[in-house]
């Protein structure tokens, strides 16, 4: 056992059990790395390879459970196993649906170690092999689908329609509020289906200049306009074989919608200043935070490419509609800061976690993501209620009922900022990202 002297790297707060499992490992003829937290142990991740983790559960700062999380996210290929003296049924439950192989309860034998080891490598051959056979997959409510995070009812629906559009061509249109995640949701359509090979090409059409937009989607000649230097393929042609994503959608110009139109119809592209048709194999989706049926009833949307369009449609929930999934976007964005920041996996407190619950979120997933990583800065090792900006620490509700006028749901928001801050002005202009001047002029 052990011939090819497989490091092991072992994290335990505690020196004795530290010392104990490494004399154990060295007896089986594995070498070990030796860690007494987890900032110790992610550095020897860094500068080491490492082909097993064994980690302690319950430690100071930051707990084990976050350790196998962000090993999972960076380190798939690395077998996990936990060991602790706090056993419980939903500590084990979480450390295998966060991607550890198995758990060894204190005090155990020399024997229970070595099997637990041979039965961690043997899972890592097992998961290198079938990586969509193991536990975590198996779980009713998986907290990952490709990189949309959450086990919400509201995400649920989503992921189901994904499952029935990732392996055709079948062209998806997404909507939802901006910061909601429109994009994760293209991604996963490509890359759990079985075109996930071929290219995936994301296209913001409100950032490309409208004059632009048609040569950069469909390419074209040199001397067509005056810098074209050189023939020059569109983003149609490099998305060949696989998906296209638009976003913003709704930018688009009257010519760019004949051209699109005509490349879902016929299956073909012609570059800005040819004649030559060019035959395409596209998978073809489209996003917008916009209501893209109004902008067809205005005439200013193509009817025709509309419907082209939603042959499938996503609507991407809020975040003020899967308030469940926050906890889980949290860990994701604490691994990811922590360690860019620190260096160590950051914490937070209950208290401002539920914080961050009680919030709705109107910048989304991407606002959630801008508060947690400037929290990470201004903390220490864990986020505490200071760390968060001031409009979080108000409990404000939308208005109810959103089918009104946008003037008449300002209105009402502004009075329960108001009513929140118990009408301080200052507070409340902060909390609306407007100066008091306005916010003065707007309560007129």
């Amino acid at each position: 056992m052990g011939l090819n002297k497989e490091n092991v790297l072992i994290v335990d707060d505690d020196i004795n059990i530290l010392e104990l499992i490494h004399r154990h490992l060295q007896s089986f003829n594995y070498h070990s790395y030796k860690a007494v937290s987890v900032k110790e142990a992610l550095a020897i991740l860094k500068d080491s390879k490492i082909d097993l983790l064994i980690t302690d559960l319950k430690m100071p700062d930051v707990d084990g459970l976050q350790l196998i999380k962000y090993v999972s996210e960076h380190y798939p290929q690395l077998p996990k196993l936990v060991v602790t003296g706090y056993p419980s049924v939903d500590d084990a439950l979480s450390v295998i649906k966060s991607g550890a192989i198995d758990y060894l309860v204190k005090p155990f034998t020399k024997e229970e170690l070595k099997n637990a080891v041979l039965k961690s490598f043997s899972g890592r051959i097992h998961h290198q092999i079938s990586p969509n056979k193991t536990l975590k997959n198996k779980l009713d409510k998986p907290e990952a689908y490709g990189e949309l995070i959450g086990s919400s009812q509201a995400l649920k629906k989503v992921t189901e329609i994904i499952d029935r559009v990732r392996d055709n061509k079948a062209t998806v249109l997404i909507n939802g509020e901006s910061g909601t995640g429109k994009e994760l949701v293209a991604r996963a359509i490509h890359y759990m289906g079985k075109y996930s090979r071929a290219p995936f090409i994301a296209v913001n059409c409100g950032a490309i200049p409208e004059n632009l937009l048609e040569a950069e989607l469909f390419g074209y000649t040199k001397g067509a306009f005056t810098g074209a230097n050189e023939n020059r393929n569109g983003f149609f042609q490099a998305a060949n074989k696989g998906t296209l994503f638009l976003d913003e959608i709704g930018n688009a110009s009257a010519a760019v919608q004949s051209k699109l139109l005509r490349a879902l119809q016929e299956k073909e592209v012609v570059k800005v200043g040819s004649q030559k048709v060019e035959k395409i194999d596209i998978r073809v989706i489209a996003a917008t935070n916009n209501n893209l049926l109004s902008l067809v009833k205005k005439k200013i949307f193509r009817e025709d490419l509309y419907y082209r369009l939603t042959v499938v449609d996503i609507e991407v929930p809020p975040l003020r509609d899967r308030k469940e999934d926050i906890p889980a976007l949290v860990d994701k964005f604490l691994l990811k800061y922590g360690v860019e920041y620190k260096d160590q996996l950051i914490s937070i407190s209950a208290s401002a976690m539920e914080l961050l619950k009680r919030y709705n979120w109107p910048g989304n997933i991407r606002e959630l993501e801008n508060v947690v990583q400037r929290a990470v800065i201004m903390c220490d090792k864990k986020i505490e209620i200071d760390q968060l900006p001031n409009n979080l620490k108000y409990k404000i509700d939308f208005p109810e009922d959103t089918m009104l006028p946008l003037h008449e749901v300002e209105k009402r928001y502004i009075l329960k900022v108001l009513e929140a801050t118990g009408h301080n002005k200052t507070k409340a202009a902060e909390i609306l990202q407007i100066d008091r001047k306005t916010l003065r002029q707007k309560i007129k």
